[in-house]
This record gives structure tokens, C-alpha cells and sequence, in this order.
């Protein structure tokens, strides 16, 4: 008698394609576990890491529970002058979700700007795109973030809620990312249709 699988339960994220964008913040490691967990849903998941959030979180730690390699800039081998094309990516998902959004990742959305691989996909994108901000609360406080992030809502982007706790600097208030299962859920609510925002 074959040996019975146990794939993975059906759930609504089930062969979606997700973009997840990890920019510079201590928050970047939660990155890791919400890989897994998009994973587990049956996503397909595809992780762009801008180079300073490498220095948060390793591109083999995201490639490894991704199962993807991890884009981190334009160009895929210089040498041979081939490149990431951030127009086919921005096409090919269903969601591109980036988190943690730190305060410079954000301002460089809201603004249009294209220093890296990151914002480049954001431009293109045609996808729902959610942010899940993260940083030390006088920055999340701050008059420009603020702008900022009402400019990106104005434009249909889902700001995710940032909680209050205590923060890597060792102040406490709003500014943390959304947990990891958190934002798996509002994205399962999402594509449900049970999304109340």
C-alpha cells in the first residue's frame, strides 16, 4: 500500500504569489517566521531584500524557507549583463506585501523614488500592495511619516496598523511591525473577502 502524503490544507492564500519586500529595520528578522507561515498557507513566495535590510536578516535564511533565491538588486550577473526585471515581477503577484516598511522605505514610496530593486517592483506593481511600517516611535510620530503614509493610502496602498509595545531602542509606544501571524491573517482576510478596512 503507497504511503499516504500529507500536503499541505487548502487555505485562500493557497498558490498565491507574494512579494515580500524586506527593507532596512531591526524588524526585518520577523521576516523569517512570516516567510514560514506564508509558506505553510501555500504561497508562493518571492523575497526581495533591499542590501541594508541584509544587514538585518541574511538572504540564505529567506532563501532557505522560501525555496526561492532572494533578490536583493537589479542586476543578476553583471558580468553577463543579465538583471532582475522588476516590470515582469511587478506583473507576475497576486499581493506585494513589504515588511518591515522602515520610515526611508516608505518616504522613497510615497515619493516615487527608485534607488533599489524594492521601490522599482513597487512602481510597477498592479497587485494589491500592503506595508507593514516599522521604527522607534518618535520617527512613526513624526509629521513626515505621517504624510507619507496618508500619501500611500491615497494612492490604494493597505497600511498595516502599527502596535504599541516596547521598541528596540527601549522606548515604548506605536511603531512595531504587525506580527508575522497578524499580517498573514489580514492577508487571508483579504483574499476571502471578509476585509473590513
Amino acid at each position: 500500500m503507497p504511503e499516504s502524503s500529507n500536503p499541505l490544507p487548502t487555505t485562500v492564500l493557497s498558490g498565491r504569489r507574494i512579494l515580500l519586500g524586506v527593507s532596512a529595520s531591526i524588524a526585518a528578522y520577523k521576516a523569517a517566521p512570516l516567510t514560514r507561515l506564508l509558506v505553510k498557507a501555500g504561497a508562493e513566495v518571492q523575497v526581495i531584500l533591499t542590501e541594508a535590510a541584509a544587514a538585518f536578516v541574511t538572504p540564505l535564511t529567506l532563501g532557505t524557507l522560501s525555496k526561492k533565491p532572494v533578490l536583493t538588486g537589479f542586476l543578476r550577473d553583471a558580468a553577463a549583463g543579465e538583471w532582475h526585471n522588476h516590470v515582469e515581477l511587478g506583473l507576475w503577484a497576486d499581493a506585494l506585501v513589504i515588511a518591515p516598511a522602515s520610515a526611508n522605505t516608505i518616504g522613497q514610496l510615497a515619493n516615487g523614488l527608485c534607488p533599489n530593486l524594492l521601490c522599482a517592483v513597487y512602481l510597477s506593481a498592479r497587485c494589491p500592495v500592503f506595508l507593514a511600517p516599522a521604527m522607534d516611535v518618535d520617527m512613526f510620530a513624526h509629521p513626515a511619516v505621517t504624510q507619507n503614509l496618508t500619501r500611500l493610502r491615497s494612492f490604494g496602498n493597505h497600511v498595516f496598523d502599527s502596535p504599541s509595545g516596547e521598541l528596540a531602542s527601549g522606548l515604548s509606544g506605536p511603531g512595531r511591525m504587525l506580527e508575522p501571524e497578524e499580517i498573514v491573517v489580514e492577508l487571508e482576510r483579504f483574499f476571502g473577502g471578509t476585509w473590513a478596512r
